[in-house]
């Protein structure tokens, strides 16, 4: 297979430009990356990528419910990604995708995803957000791109390795449902490593401004999420993530995603590398 040349990426893209996924033959698709200051592809934006080119290949009133991914290697920003798409299932009640996504070194992106048409069952909610978060309006951005724009809620230091962040998308994506739960994904792996660096001795003594903060590093290893009810990723939804210990170098974040009115829509579990930094 030749390898696809670098695109010329402008640096103000949009949500929607990331998710124009080109067919490139039979459930193949291409897509390029948004400029970003780290040093490899965000796992957000690939993992959106992944369910938008999946999607690509479903008929039908199929919605998705799940999604289980891996990330093998880092993704290069300058390079396209190459989203190759297996129909390992199609059922009348569940549809079963799995993707790979590559670059010109090899995979760098795994992911099984699952569809469900709507069904008349039985409705329970049990849980609800934290009381007394401050509204997104009364707090300060703090973002990283043009895409995202993120609002972290202030946590008192008695509540060890938790995260509370006001999340959207900037640009509105309409009705369409499965863009949306696109961009939800795309959200979702923005704050699951801080709370699982948190358990990290070292990286919260670092953040106590006793320690060099730069010998750690983090690398998301697998991200999970499952899909409750209908949802607007470009509304401010709150991610409520905590970390739960670590070993092996291996940190895990669960959590769980509300929309405005508190809704409890989605939930979202991630394994990190989290780590003092190796020579070589």
């Amino acid at each position: 297979m030749a390898w696809l040349p670098s695109p010329v990426v402008d640096d103000a893209l949009a949500f929607t430009d990331l998710m124009a996924l080109e067919p490139h033959g039979p459930d193949t698709f291409v897509g390029i990356s948004e400029p970003v200051p780290f040093p490899r592809v965000y796992g957000g934006q690939v993992a959106a990528q992944g369910l938008r080119a999946a999607a690509n290949t479903v008929d039908g009133p199929f919605r998705p419910h799940s999604l289980h991914a891996y990330f093998i290697r880092p993704g290069v920003i300058a390079e396209p990604i190459r989203f190759e798409v297996d129909r390992t299932r199609d059922g009348r009640s569940f549809v079963t995708r799995n993707v790979v996504a590559r670059q010109s070194g090899g995979a760098i992106f795994s992911m099984s995803a699952s569809f469900q048409v709507a069904e008349d069952e039985a409705e329970v909610v049990l849980h609800e957000p934290p009381d007394g978060v401050p509204a997104p309006e009364e707090l300060a951005s703090q973002n990283w791109g043009e895409i995202l724009d993120r609002r972290p809620v202030p946590v008192p230091g008695s509540l060890r390795s938790s995260t509370l962040t006001w999340l959207r998308v900037t640009q509105d994506l309409g009705d369409d449902p499965i863009l949306q739960t696109c961009a939800l994904v795309y959200c979702s792996d923005d704050m699951p490593t801080a709370a699982a660096m948190l358990d990290h001795p070292g990286v919260r003594t670092a953040m106590e401004g006793e320690e060099d903060w730069e010998r750690f590093m983090a690398a998301t290893l697998d991200h999970a999420l499952w899909f409750h009810r209908p949802l607007r990723a470009d509304r401010w939804h709150l991610h409520a993530l905590q970390g739960q210990g670590l070993t092996g170098g291996r940190a895990l974040a669960l959590g769980r995603v509300y929309d405005g009115a508190g809704l409890h829509v989605a939930t979202v579990a991630q394994e990190i590398l989290v780590r003092e930094r190796r020579d070589g």
